[in-house]
Order: structure tokens, then C-alpha cells, then sequence
């Protein structure tokens, strides 16, 4: 993060239209402050989904870097030889592939309900 981009949220609301054209840029994060403190960040929407998307995978697969160095081990020595197939895998149920097996369309339907009566907001028994 580039600390140059820490402005207060005054600055901030006369220089909107430069900020977020300056986002744009990879890299680029203004960090906005009211009264010296953090209040907000204002990030490109491509940086922000690029987050999520990596906080999502990383709950995924908490594991990923210690997984993918025994994988490179793995094909290293030649031990991914051993690894069982995706067919094999299927054959012993621990895992299921899903398909369309139906040839139904789903549409919306259309339904004419009958309009029931309402009741008298004032006196409820009333109809």
C-alpha cells in the first residue's frame, strides 16, 4: 500500500472524482482518516472482488502453500504416480461428480391467485 494515498475524509470528498480514477490502478488504496484515525478505504471494485476472492479461497484451502510444496515434492520424486484417478475415486464413492439427468426446462409460471377480501383496517370484524 502506498502510504502517500492516507488523506482525511475532507480531502477526500474534494478530490473524489481524482481518487477514484486514481484506483485504478493496480495498487492503488486510499486509506480515508477523520481526527487522525482509519475510518475507510477506497480500493478499485477489480482490487476488492480480487480480495474476497482470495479471502474465499484461503477458508477453502487453509493449507494451500503446505499443499502445493508436498504436491512439487510429490512430482519431484515421481510419488503422484500413486495418487488414485478421478475414476477411482468415483468408483469408491469419495467422490460424487453431479450431472443433469433431467431434460426438464425450468420456467417461471404465471398464476392467476384469486384476491381474497380484506379485511376493515379501522374495525377488523368489519368486512
Amino acid at each position: 500500500m502506498n502510504l502517500k494515498n492516507i488523506i482525511s475524509i475532507t480531502e477526500a470528498r474534494r478530490r473524489i472524482f481524482e481518487i477514484i480514477n486514481e484506483v485504478q490502478n493496480p495498487d492503488q488504496v486510499y486509506v480515508l482518516t477523520e481526527n487522525g484515525r482509519s475510518k475507510a478505504v477506497i480500493m478499485s471494485a477489480s482490487e476488492y472482488e480480487s480480495l474476497i476472492e482470495t479471502i474465499e479461497v484461503d477458508k477453502i484451502f487453509p493449507n494451500l502453500e503446505k499443499d502445493v510444496k508436498e504436491l512439487r515434492k510429490d512430482i519431484k520424486t515421481g510419488k503422484y504416480r500413486t495418487y488414485p484417478s478421478l475414476e477411482d475415486m468415483v468408483n469408491s464413492r469419495k467422490i460424487l461428480l453431479l450431472r443433469e439427468t433431467s431434460k426438464e426446462k425450468y420456467e417461471i409460471q404465471s398464476t392467476n391467485k384469486a384476491k381474497g377480501k380484506k379485511g376493515n383496517r379501522r374495525n377488523p370484524g368489519k368486512r
